[in-house]
């Protein structure tokens, strides 16, 4: 049986001095949880070292069904960047020529070898975050920085322990949505709120080559590329999680087959892309992408007309960010005082609360709401 973990409950009394507004309710949770609290009581995370060769490397992400994996190097004794799918398509563009040309690079060399070779135009310093630090800094980090996956490491043992990601953080927090007061913005509309991306929108065709939507890929930095017919109307979507079937199937080496031909190998169930319009409330929208465990919603017009896209980067943005950098300084406390109270309240529960907590689906994800936030 796993260890019980130490949970956080407040009393109504005890959040009172939080409850200053309802419009930043949200940024408010995410500073009274820790990235620990997030953490499930079993998870599966794979570690590579950078001597590793990248194709095995990529095998074992899609035979162990993870998506990324944080990179240790054993000369410097610390954990260096992260290998996702974004390196198995920027290493296919770069040197993919044709199908009767095999992909030496992808075939030989070492992870190390790729991030030197890749490294010198792009070099950053991997972005981590400790599990003592809130989920508010978190998602901070992951918005700023621009990534999908935040490793959450001990600042003591150097163990990395967990990747934490929007759609994680979302899900957490929509655990606890019915507990607190909604902020009036919930009940607006995408439109109202400007919430997602409406212009210079990237998109493909069913017969665009792979290669083609690869490049897409690298050159717009996006997660996902709506299939769009040549009337304008979504009817598919094809995501860099797609790409990992080029890795599982061996069908790398052929790149010039149409984005149709390459959705036909989708290794697990598609229920079809999901969608919304402009006139849909934030609460709806939030609703829908949990339930669905989708990154994004494709929004379309009456006609099934792509429009734009909402990404669990803009609805964090939109609950989270938007409220804390737009509040009443009147309002509000200070940063510091929030973190200093919070800790208070913290130590104390620490000390006097256990509970077993329930499971969610598979995932025994460890929690306790704010009480009365």
């Amino acid at each position: 049986m796993s260890p019980v973990k130490p949970v956080l409950q407040y009393s109504t009394s005890e959040f009172q001095y939080l409850s200053l507004s309802e419009r930043d309710i949200y940024m408010r949770f995410m500073k009274c949880h820790k990235c620990y609290d997030i953490i499930p009581t079993s998870s599966k995370l794979v570690v590579f070292d950078t001597t590793l060769q990248v194709k095995k490397a990529f095998f074992a992400l899609v035979a162990n069904g993870v998506r990324a994996a944080p990179l240790w190097e054993s000369k410097k004794q610390s954990f260096v960047g992260m290998l996702t799918i974004t390196d198995f398509i920027n290493i296919l563009t770069r040197y993919y020529k044709s199908p009767m040309v095999q992909i030496y690079e992808l075939e030989e060399h070492k992870i190390e070898t790729w991030r030197e070779l890749y490294l010198q135009e792009t070099f950053k310093p991997l972005v981590h975050i400790s599990p003592d630090a809130s989920i508010f800094e978190a998602v901070y980090s992951l918005i700023k920085n621009k990534i999908h996956r935040l490793p959450v490491i001990d600042p003591v043992s150097g163990n990395a322990l967990y990747i934490l990601t929007h759609k994680r953080i979302l899900k957490f927090l929509q655990l606890f949505v019915s507990k607190m007061p909604m902020p009036a913005f919930m009940k607006q509309t995408l439109e109202e709120l400007g919430v997602g991306t409406y212009a210079n929108i990237a998109y493909i065709h069913p017969d665009t080559p792979l290669i083609t939507a690869l490049s897409v890929f690298t050159h717009r930095r996006v997660s996902a590329l709506p299939v769009v017919d040549h009337h304008g109307k979504v009817v598919d979507i094809y995501s860099k999680f797609d790409v990992i079937n080029l890795a599982a199937e061996k069908t790398y080496n052929n790149l010039d087959v149409t984005v149709t031909q390459a959705l036909r190998h989708r290794s697990q169930y598609f229920e079809g892309v999901m969608k919304c319009n402009k006139l849909e409330t934030l609460e709806t929208i939030v609703d829908r992408i949990v339930k669905a465990e989708v990154h994004r919603l494709v929004v379309v017009d009456e006609e099934s007309r792509i429009i734009g896209i909402v990404s669990l980067s803009d609805i964090l943005q939109a609950l989270v960010l938007t409220p804390a950098g737009t509040r009443d300084q009147t309002q509000t406390l200070t940063d510091q005082t929030l973190r200093d109270q919070t800790q208070t309240l913290r130590d104390q529960t620490l000390r006097d609360q256990t509970q077993t907590l329930r499971d969610l689906d598979s995932d025994q994800l460890r929690y306790k709401p704010c009480q009365s936030l």
